[in-house]
């Protein structure tokens, strides 16, 4: 079955045949192959690797797996999702490594993670990971393996002390964390020698040619597709957003040298196009890049779009997306509330996002999915009822297009304006709320499990104490109440759940990530929180930080 897999996958890259000294690298994802193959993070990485000679490179999945060198000497693993850190410890179990790096010595391979979950924070999940790359693959990769070569046959510590000095790479086990109390803040994080530098920072590739699909296969998620990367990051830089804060500055592909030469690369394997990005309608030449797909020979290309920005739906763009088999578009609003978007930094007004319901039918296709948040912080109940009139503007105003709404709580994210917030208790009754509103009016609601969220920002605000607690819930199940039996048993010797997830926390205090920094420094992202708390009403003062 492992072989079927494999062949048939059509590469869009030639693999180099390995030296005979090459460093043996089992490169993993922790996930089912459907799941990792679908990631354009894994792809390019692979991809990356196995067209260098100085690496032999062999890909693990949960379910299948290329052969595997019999003494690696690096493993790696790309992480895209909270939970597949599950089976990254039973992955290591299955190569026979210790799951804990203080447990490694010089006869196992040195273990390396990265992508966007540990970018984030990885302070959950530091004890299990010898480094930790930090940022952007394209340069921080050939870095790594460069400085790796020159210490490969050296004891280990030298090995991590060495590679501790390249930016952007981050060997947690060279870092001392000290707690005010067992159970209690951070108090300090400091590098255990001078020669380690006491702060690690993200690497940001600034070019203009961004990633494609390296393997196009009908056994992924989305069968058979290829993937373009049309933008990276976000300019709208909405206060609670990752996606937008940690990836900065917005960067666009350029359309001569890196998009249409991706296309036609792709379009010669397979009719299946997605153009990724957070944002990628406001892509400088978006409009020139649709009548590029558009001409008569891509007539049977398929296209899908990740979400887009509400005020660019023109009909333009939902003809030609209705023409290309796509039967509906996803934007992001958040909340029918003018203050909200206010505070989150959402610049849209309610009457761009029915003229974009008008567009899109207008331009044939038949279904509209939004997204929005409930817990937003300075949210009140009619902020509730906004979003239920929001809807039923939208479907007044195009009737028949089939509208759906999905809806995540609030969580907390690091190395944003918003991460010292907590999640907010009333967020559940909240969801139920406007399920009970949006139901009755043929609107298809969706929620996102507020457990869920919860599991979430636990992960988001988490520091290395949790290692005990991930390790325990492993064998309890991936379930809230798990994670809550586990905070039991470890009463006393880390925080409470409330301490990580529902708690407002100090702007003085450290946070876990304090020696890990993103694009923007924290003075920055506290300018911005005093601008969304600006927005609050008075009775939402209680739910500010504390500047003390």
């Amino acid at each position: 079955m492992t072989s079927s897999v494999f062949a048939a996958e059509r590469l869009l890259f030639t693999q180099t045949t390995p030296d005979t000294d090459a460093i043996p690298l089992i490169f993993a994802f922790p996930n089912e192959y459907s799941v990792g193959i679908t990631s354009l993070g894994y792809q390019v990485v692979w991809a990356t690797l196995a067209t260098r000679d100085d690496v032999q490179i062999s890909r693990l999945f949960t379910d299948i797996h290329e052969q595997l060198p019999r003494q690696p000497e690096i493993v790696g693993f790309s992480i895209s999702w909270e939970l597949d850190y599950v089976n990254i410890l039973n992955l290591l179990e299955s190569l026979n490594i210790p799951i804990r790096a203080s447990l490694r010595d010089e006869n196992y391979p040195i273990i390396f993670g990265g992508g966007p979950v540990l970018t984030a924070n990885p302070e959950p999940f530091a004890d299990f990971f010898d480094i930790i790359l930090l940022g952007d693959g394209e340069n921080l990769l050939g870095d790594f393996i460069a400085a790796y070569k020159e210490v490969r046959h050296a004891p280990r510590q030298i090995q991590l002390k060495r590679l501790a000095q390249i930016p952007g790479i981050y060997i947690p086990s060279l870092y001392e964390v000290e707690y005010q109390t067992p159970n209690g803040e951070v108090k300090s994080i400091k590098p255990i020698d001078s020669d380690v530098p006491a702060i690690v920072q993200k690497q940001t590739y600034r070019g203009n040619i961004l990633s494609a699909s390296t393997v196009v296969t009908e056994k992924a998620a989305w069968e058979n597709i290829y993937m373009v990367e049309v933008v990276r990051s976000c300019p709208e830089m909405c206060r609670f957003c990752l996606a937008s804060y940690l990836t900065l500055p917005f960067r666009t592909a350029s359309l001569e040298s890196s998009l249409i030469p991706a296309i036609e690369r792709g379009l010669k394997v397979t009719n299946r196009l997605g153009l990724l990005g957070a944002s990628v309608t406001q892509h400088p030449e978006f409009e020139e890049l649709l009548n590029y797909i558009s001409q008569p020979k891509y007539d049977d290309v398929r296209l899908s779009i990740a979400s887009v920005r509400t005020n660019t739906v023109t009909v333009q763009l939902a003809e030609t997306l209705a023409k290309r088999d796509t039967r509906s578009l996803t934007i992001a609003v958040e909340s029918g509330s003018d203050k909200l978007r206010q505070i989150i930094n959402k610049k849209l007004q309610n009457d761009e996002i029915i003229q974009a319901a008008i567009n899109a039918k207008a331009g044939g296709l038949s279904a509209l999915k939004l997204y929005g948040m409930v817990g937003i912080p300075g949210e009140e109940a009619e902020d509730l009822d906004a979003t239920v009139a929001m809807m039923r503007n939208i479907k007044k105003a195009a009737p028949g297009l089939r509208l759906s709404y999905g809806c995540s709580t609030f969580v907390p994210k690091s190395h944003t304006p918003f991460q010292w917030f907590g999640v907010n208790r009333q967020a559940e009754k909240r969801l139920q709320l406007l399920q009970k509103q949006l139901k009755p009016q043929g609107i298809d609601f969706r929620p996102e499990s507020y457990n869920w969220s919860i599991i979430q920002a636990l992960l988001s605000r988490g520091d290395r104490r949790l290692s005990q607690l991930l390790e325990l819930t492993r064998d309890f199940g991936d379930s809230l109440g798990s994670y809550k039996r586990a905070f039991k048993q470890l009463k006393g010797q880390i925080p409470d759940l409330d301490f990580y997830v529902h708690n407002t926390w100090s702007t003085s205090q450290v946070l876990p990530w304090s020696h890990l920094q993103g694009p923007l420094p924290q003075s920055t992202l506290l300018k911005h929180l005093d601008e969304a708390t600006s927005h609050f009403r008075s009775s939402s003062k209680e739910l500010q930080p504390l500047n003390s």
